[in-house]
């Protein structure tokens, strides 16, 4: 078996392929044999087979990208993404991280057939969707890039900054997906990185604080790569991981398994401080 993941000649799209663990993405798989096609606000430097750029906060732009690649397309990463904590103007976050993203999918997936397989970033910063089901689900139902925007001018209350409900958002629309999309024998699936070094760091650090960063980076005790987060999204798309669908793996180098029992302090990233013992 040489080619356990299935690359060689695919066409793949990468959103976000500009920096950060989009770039990575899009450097594996042009190692890896794939016809890659970028897409991003930024031009990429990458020896792509194409580059568009593109606005996720704008319909147009994302439909007149992807009908620029056109064609049958393998697989896509969406990759692309703004950091929260008012950085940018929350509703700019939140079409970018998922309004953004779910029209770009809704645009690649008639090009796909059997076999595609599609992956989205969500975040560790998101693991409060199981407390909104319902509200997620309300937004879920909502049909369109405009439809979804209304939805969420109407609900500032949800919204907020913007970064933890869009990641929410992304988490639920993924496991929703799941089901729908495998009657067409297309995967979707979406990573849950921990804090990772790229250029979005600093924007992380000014808005969140960097102790409330560092503690999420527990027990790893350091931030992960991009190419850390990138090898499991290539694997995630892959003939590898046929079977894989509507989760959401974590990529945090044991975060999640620390809290949930008991060796991450949670009180750092709340703001408190730690209780006595």
């Amino acid at each position: 078996m040489t080619d356990i993941l299935g690359y060689k000649g695919k066409r793949v799209i990468v959103s976000g392929c500009f920096s950060g663990m989009g770039e990575a993405t899009a450097k594996i798989l042009l190692d890896l044999g794939a016809e890659v096609h970028g897409l991003d606000f930024k031009p990429s430097a990458l020896p792509l087979a194409s580059f568009n750029q593109i606005d996720l906060r704008d319909a147009a732009s994302i439909e007149a990208g992807v009908a620029a690649i056109g064609g049958k397309v393998d697989a896509l990463f969406n990759c692309a993404g703004l950091a929260g904590g008012g950085a940018f103007p929350a509703m700019d976050t939140f079409k970018v991280n998922f309004i953004g993203t779910r029209h770009l999918t809704d645009q690649v997936v008639p090009l796909m057939g059997e076999g595609g397989a599609i992956v989205s970033i969500a975040s560790t910063g998101g693991l409060g969707w199981s407390r909104r089901i319902p509200v997620h689900m309300e937004l879920l139902q909502t049909k369109g890039f405009q439809a979804a925007v209304d939805w969420a001018e109407a609900h500032p209350e949800h919204v907020a900054e913007g970064y933890a409900f869009s990641k929410e958002a992304v988490i639920v629309w993924t496991q929703f997906m799941g089901a729908h999309l495998i009657k067409q024998g297309i995967r979707i699936n979406c990573s849950l990185p921990s804090p990772t070094q790229t250029p979005m760091m600093a924007t992380f650090h000014a808005t969140s604080g960097k102790e409330v960063v560092d503690a999420a980076a527990e027990p790893l005790g350091r931030y992960t790569t991009p190419a850390e987060q990138a090898g499991p999204l290539v694997l995630l798309c892959s003939n590898a991981a046929g079977g894989v669908n509507g989760v959401v793996p974590p990529v945090d180098g044991g975060f999640m398994g620390g809290l949930a029992t008991g060796q991450v302090d949670i009180s750092k990233m709340m703001g408190k401080p730690k209780a006595d013992a």
